[in-house]
């Protein structure tokens, strides 16, 4: 496996941040109201970043 560089490590930690903000906001819409299908899109954005980043790091 090839060590990652410094600037692939920094960008994958803010892919990550902003996945987890993504869960948190579709989270808050399906359970406070407001649009489900937004929240819902939203928790299937950060999944598909967090299976991107996963795909980065094993590569």
């Amino acid at each position: 496996m090839v060590p990652l560089s410094p600037l692939a490590q920094t960008l994958m930690s803010i892919v990550m941040l902003a996945a987890l903000l993504c869960l948190a906001g579709g989270a808050w819409r399906l359970w406070h109201g407001g649009d489900r299908r937004k929240g819902a899109l939203l928790i299937i954005l950060a999944l598909v970043m967090v299976g991107n980043v996963l795909m980065w790091s094993v590569s």
